[in-house]
């Protein structure tokens, strides 16, 4: 049975504000509860069902939080889910910290992408690619989110993050800035390199205007038929497949 301050306390985590003031974030359902718990991160809570336990018992012994048995309706009462038969758990928010962008690099800069599913696809995006690092603007949507959590499917264990003002960042890099827009240099005929700074932008608006100067390459998605746009995480997920592509070509080819 689950405590009422327990459950309190995780309704509370729903909120970017009380997850900023406990340091605390939540993951529902097998697939991130187990990537969470293999990962580096401190568990302090973790409330899973009797058929979790009997699965991930040896993962379970390795938490040194409190592990709680409750059913699958509590479950589906506390988190974000409308069933979840598995699992959740609470994490302390890692300290934060910077990280150099340096030659050989390929890193994602988000620009004001606001929508929480869209940054976790995005994450999911960047861990398929191995893309490690990914700069977020600060009015980007919350990385402890829960549903840009969920959306990423465990890929948050994998990827390095900050966020910073765009401009301080890209005015300091020593490599290549792409920036993508509707209007740009056709991607598939454009030389990528191997290294660089992938930036996209807001899923409205696009990239904002003050970065332009930062940005080297124009680059677009060449368009075949009558849609309007694509969503921003789609179209990352084009363009980072057209820069490994060339950043693996040597591989492909032997």
């Amino acid at each position: 049975m689950v405590s009422k301050n327990t459950v309190k306390f995780i309704k509370s985590l729903h909120r970017k504000k009380f997850r900023k003031q406990e340091q605390s974030f939540f993951v529902e359902g097998a697939k991130n509860v187990t990537e969470l718990l293999r990962a580096n991160f401190t568990v302090t809570k973790l409330l899973c069902t009797e058929k979790f336990k009997n699965q991930h018992h040896e993962l379970m012994d390795s938490i040194e939080g409190e592990a709680i048995l409750v059913g699958q309706h509590e479950l589906s009462q506390i988190g974000t889910f409308q069933t979840n038969d598995a699992a959740l758990a609470v994490a302390t928010i890692p300290k934060a910290e910077d990280f150099e962008i340096g030659k050989g690099d390929l890193v994602l800069a988000l620009d004001d992408v606001r929508d929480p599913g869209n940054l976790g696809t995005i994450i999911r995006i960047a861990d398929w690619y191995g893309i490690e690092k990914l700069i977020l603007s600060p009015e980007t949507a919350d990385f402890y989110n829960p549903k840009v959590l969920n959306a990423s499917m465990g890929s948050f264990c994998r990827v390095r993050f900050m966020y910073k003002a765009l401009d301080t960042v890209l005015g300091e890099i020593k490599i290549p800035v792409f920036g993508a827009f509707v209007d740009g240099d056709n991607l598939h005929k454009h030389d990528l390199g191997r290294e660089g700074v992938i930036l996209v932008g807001n899923e409205s608006r696009g990239i904002s205007a003050d970065l332009a100067p930062y940005i080297h390459h124009k680059i677009s998605i060449p368009q075949f038929g009558a849609a309007e746009s694509l969503n921003v995480a789609i179209a990352t997920a084009v363009i980072c497949d057209n820069f490994m592509r060339k950043k693996n070509q040597k591989s492909f080819d032997q």
